[in-house]
């Protein structure tokens, strides 16, 4: 048995935790520099708001009727989706961490328990602990559990929990629910089963497997048989390692100066070694980017990238941001202004696999680990911008919205003060 816990409008549920004068109002979240809207709570998609749309199309609708609007402020949705998580792991043995917003739980070997009653009991315990709505399906596989985790959505009377399990239960739904709509059927193989006539998950499953794996091959055939009752994706305990990592952000208004850009990658180089530490990785090439804005074709043009390769690989904090800064040095061209940057990390391994260069200054290396460590403990007791290499600057990555709400959770300047009268 599988559940899948997904929270509701995550980005506008997170907002809404800090600003409780939101509760039951439209709000919105948009993307980097306000360009569309990422997220949406259920009385701004009953006004007709689409998931993707540019702000500007909206501007007049969020005007007349008053609807909150905020930037994206993913240094609070990532503690939050954490917070989360730490209260799942009460619930089962192993949770997977699937998305920002959603985790499978393992139920496996649980025995004399009303799943119901469970998947309620979870839903209500993560909105005590952290005010995120969630909802939280139990089913025999993980398709199907992400099918009765969306039934909660549509269905308020489920009270954030449904377990699906009766085969006529599940072939009841199965005939409401789109093809496109289920996990693991994408755009290209829908448009393949919509020319043979098959429009609903339940249509799909009384196709022939063969059938079913001459359109879509074996992933396909594993869908097909998760619908069916049988477990065939398996579950990933913990937290999958990216191959790859990519800060970067695009900027309201062109950078021109050698410093500012300097300061900005610095911060990206920053971030994605603290992601790799957290995954306990290391890289052995980092690339730098920066481009000019494409759209003003009466400036002048560039898109630069330099690849830096480490002789050691390496997720220090210092290694990483001296090499993305001389590489940004090396970069810039006077007269051009920079619209966007970014640092992206290759190469990724784990840092248990890591070979060590004959070559190696081991006492510096060991110095750098040693710095890298103090730093982090000092950021996790006083806050991330409690220390900071002066190349950084403030320290934060450049927002270039009024939108943004406050990091409540991850900077001690930013906790929400109360006054007791």
């Amino acid at each position: 048995m599988f559940a899948l816990a997904d929270c509701n409008n995550f980005f506008a549920s997170c907002e809404r935790v800090f600003r409780p004068d939101l509760q039951d109002k439209p709000v919105i979240v948009l993307s980097s520099n306000d360009g569309c809207v990422i997220a949406r709570s259920n009385e701004a998609k009953a006004l007709g708001i689409k998931m993707g749309v540019p702000f500007f199309k909206i501007r007049k609708m969020v005007e007349q009727h008053d609807v909150a609007v905020f930037s994206g402020n993913m240094a609070l949705y990532g503690d939050m989706s954490q917070r989360v998580r730490w209260v799942l792991e009460e619930f089962a043995p192993a949770v997977e961490a699937y998305s920002i917003d959603e985790a499978f739980l393992n139920l496996q070997g649980f025995s004399n328990i009303d799943f119901n009653a469970y998947a309620k009991e979870i839903s209500a315990r993560c909105w005590k602990m952290t005010s995120i709505p969630v909802s939280v399906g139990i089913a025999p596989t993980k398709t199907l559990a992400k099918i009765a985790s969306r039934l909660c959505k549509q269905y308020p009377k489920l009270q954030g929990g449904c377990y699906m399990h009766k085969p006529e239960d599940i072939e009841k739904v199965l005939k409401k629910i789109p093809l496109e709509d289920i996990w693991g059927i994408g755009r290209k193989s829908a448009g393949k089963l919509h020319a043979k006539g098959i429009r609903t998950a339940h249509e799909f499953t009384l196709l022939p497997e063969a059938t079913v794996q001459k359109i879509m091959g074996i992933t396909g055939v594993r869908t097909w048989k998760e619908l069916h009752g049988t477990p065939c994706i398996e579950f990933e305990d913990g937290y999958n390692a990216r191959q790859s990592i990519c800060v970067s952000r695009s900027f309201s208004s062109e950078i021109y100066d050698l410093n500012e850009l300097e300061e900005q990658i610095a911060n990206f180089a920053s971030t994605v070694a603290a992601k790799l530490r957290r995954q306990h990785s290391v890289t052995n090439q980092i690339v730098v980017f920066a481009y000019t804005n494409r759209f003003k074709e009466n400036l002048p043009q560039t898109h630069t990238n330099a690849l830096v390769s480490f002789e050691t690989p390496s997720a220090e904090q210092r290694t990483l941001i001296a090499s993305a800064v001389k590489a940004a040095h090396e970069m810039f061209r006077n007269g051009y202004g920079y619209k966007k940057a970014g640092v992206i990390a290759t190469g990724i391994m784990d840092q248990s696999d890591m070979v060590h260069s004959i070559f190696e200054d081991s006492d510096k290396s060991e110095k750098e680990h040693r710095i890298t460590s103090a730093l982090d403990t000092i950021k996790r007791i006083y806050g991330d911008g409690a220390v900071r290499l002066a190349v950084q600057g403030s320290g934060r990555i450049r927002n270039t919205s009024d939108r943004q709400s406050p990091h409540y959770t991850t900077l001690w300047s930013d906790i929400p003060k109360v006054s007791v009268k």
